[in-house]
């Protein structure tokens, strides 16, 4: 934990500004840096929206598995857009100042958009374990309505949650260096800036990481522990093998993007790298969401029958 000794008063400043280091330590790379990130938002943008539209138009894809799908590419491309296009035009521009309103906003929306996208992922797989261990009631446990609900109650059971995170943080008062070595404005490197003692801020983060992280990541866990003890008493190999490419595919994606997500926010402030904290951010921000289109597309037929139908027009 971090017990700065608050400095005397006259000594404080009241920063309206932060400067987002990001790559700045790689000077050499910031061009290759530009065109690479630049590639990669194209991607998830044509990518996430492409799964979007066809789970949209094609009447074979209608069913709760994809409805949950198309709001997972929509989330993605919401995701990746509150950080992408700032590195890119810091990289671009080197200039890298950022009003301390924006910084809140943008830090506000990536963890609105980050525990939406862990409580998404426990959905879809709670539509997995019904579709596999109760498939006779599928159609009756997630009917339109339920489905709805699901996703509404994530949209928004989140936000009062994050804006109060993000308000707790914002709070403290900063003085120093008003540098902030990330290529977003994330809570770790923020906390580091801040002045006095930030105890019951870091003790509010592990407590929201454990309610947006540990605990969908442990209702996926017991889900799919279900849905493999299910799986293994499949009388037909076939269908064993198809269930398990059916799964295969979200499990990659929780894997990745909870993986990264559980170590920045829930080890100890004292083992925090700023190196690491970066890298570890560049898999759950970016590359997850690059990733998830082509995963679900190349292993789902469905997906790339649809893809396929809507090439030909």
């Amino acid at each position: 934990m971090n017990h700065q000794v608050k400095p005397p008063e006259d000594n404080l400043t009241e920063l309206m500004a932060f400067v987002l280091l990001g790559f700045a330590d790689m000077p050499h790379l910031r061009w290759f840096l530009f065109g690479l990130f630049l590639i990669i938002y194209i991607i998830i943008l044509m990518s996430n929206g492409t799964i979007f539209l066809i789970t949209k138009m094609d009447p074979a894809l209608q069913s709760p598995m994809y409805f949950f799908l198309a709001n997972f590419s929509f989330l993605e491309i919401c995701y990746v857009s509150t950080t992408l296009p700032r590195m890119l035009m810091n990289l671009g521009t080197q200039r890298r100042r950022i009003s301390l309103v924006a910084c809140a906003t943008q830090m506000c929306f990536v963890l609105m958009f980050g525990g939406l996208e862990c409580l998404l992922l426990a959905v879809m797989a709670y539509d997995r374990y019904v579709a596999i261990c109760n498939p006779l009631r599928y159609p009756l446990v997630l009917n339109h309505r339920v489905c709805i609900q699901l996703v509404t109650g994530s949209w928004t059971i989140g936000i009062p949650v994050m804006i109060g995170q993000t308000y707790q943080v914002f709070s403290l008062p900063f003085c120093g260096s008003n540098q902030i070595n990330h290529f977003f404005c994330d809570i770790p490197p923020i906390l580091k800036l801040a002045c006095g003692n930030t105890f019951v801020n870091e003790l509010l983060v592990y407590a929201v990481s454990v309610l947006f992280v540990m605990v969908p990541f442990l209702l996926i866990l017991g889900s799919y522990s279900k849905i493999i003890s299910i799986i293994l008493k499949l009388p037909s190999a076939t269908s064993r093998a198809k269930a398990f490419s059916t799964c295969s595919s979200h499990l990659m994606v929780v894997m990745l993007f909870f993986g990264s997500g559980m170590i920045t926010y829930l080890r100890p402030n004292t083992r925090h790298s700023e190196g690491t904290d970066k890298v570890l951010s560049l898999f759950y921000t970016i590359l997850t969401p690059m990733f998830n289109p082509m995963i679900y597309s190349l292993r789902n037929k469905d997906v790339i029958m649809a893809l396929r139908k809507l090439l030909s027009k």
